[in-house]
């Protein structure tokens, strides 16, 4: 790449990822400075690559319409419901996600946001630290996940991934998805109610967007039952935040344990305030090592791309065509 190519990096990366952006583009970083801002605004023209970092804006059609040089939109993240991928196919514009690289860390952290919920951990710290234990006593008993079941909704590269760490914990495993999963041994449920009917634990794990926007709503909930708990890893806007906050305070459901919400970073003050819901910042994949390696993906297909190697991992809407 002898000619300089002009990119902009709408989120933080990890220094070492934006400094291999840095050695081979010339990078624009808009939420840095004003200064950096008032550069990209004369340089939008010219604009040919987007690295997507930790940031919540939408990438739509306004977006496109402010770079018409774009190329290639590379988002950090397995889900990008907040890129329209749609729309970035009708110009011609590739789009890249980062799978795999995170697979485990979350489910690692669908499991431990399970385990909170159930056994109240973070409310018997709690106890402790408020010092109860000598003035009141032992801290109440809790559910447990022994005779429980599992619905999983959705059963991609994390729902397996999830599904393994159940079924070493002796918790049967089923799942609702569109369409059975050809390499999944256990029992698909075409109807989500049917599922939650069915169990009475659902982990949701299902991509975001216009089609999953409240999937699971009051009839899911009303379904899953008084003993019914409810964990979601996946996005917020798959939930209907107000049914189930509406469910918790009923007694319809038992609880919940949730990383994600619908208008992230803002939570309901009503789910903040109960004391049977466990809630986690949006920190499935937040690790070191899980970030380092999305955020390198990243930078990774944008170099790819304009070596004319093409992208390393484009999403379904904008394949690359052979």
């Amino acid at each position: 790449m002898t000619e300089t190519i002009e990119i902009v990096l709408t989120g933080p990366l990890p220094n070492a990822t934006a400094d291999g952006l840095d050695a081979a583009f010339r990078v624009y970083r808009p939420f840095t400075t004003a200064d950096q801002k008032e550069k990209l605004d004369k340089a939008a023209a010219e604009i040919r690559g987007v690295a997507a970092g930790v940031s919540h804006d939408h990438l739509n059609d306004a977006f496109f319409d402010r770079f018409p040089k774009l190329e290639i939109l590379a988002s950090c993240g397995v889900g990008y419901d907040h890129v329209d991928a749609k729309a970035a196919a009708r110009r011609g514009i590739i789009v890249t996600n980062t799978p795999d690289v995170l697979n485990e860390e979350v489910a690692d952290t669908a499991l431990g946001l399970l385990l909170c919920t159930v056994r109240h951990l973070p409310q018997a710290e709690r106890y402790l630290r408020a010092g109860k234990w000598p003035t009141h006593g032992d801290y109440q008993l809790t559910p447990s996940l022994r005779d429980r079941s599992a619905g999983i909704l959705g059963m991609g590269r994390i729902g397996k991934a999830i599904a393994r760490r159940l079924e070493a914990m002796h918790v049967p495993v089923v799942y609702h998805t569109r369409r059975p999963v050809a390499d999944v041994a256990y029992k698909h449920y075409p109807n989500l109610v049917e599922m939650a009917r069915a169990v009475d634990l659902i982990i949701v794990i299902t991509p975001g967007g216009a089609a999953t926007k409240n999937l699971v709503n009051a009839e899911v909930l009303e379904a899953l039952g008084p003993n019914g708990i409810l964990i979601n890893v996946a996005r917020g806007s798959v939930v209907d935040e107000a049914a189930l906050i509406k469910a918790l305070k009923d007694k319809k459901i038992l609880s919940a344990g949730l990383d994600v919400f619908a208008q992230e970073p803002k939570v309901p003050q009503e789910l903040i305030d109960m004391d049977n819901v466990v809630l986690l910042p949006h920190g499935g994949s937040a690790s070191v090592a899980t970030r380092r390696a999305m955020d390198t993906l990243v930078a990774d297909n944008i170099i790819s791309w304009f070596s004319g190697k093409g992208p390393l991992t484009p999403v379904a809407e904008t394949p690359v065509k052979k």
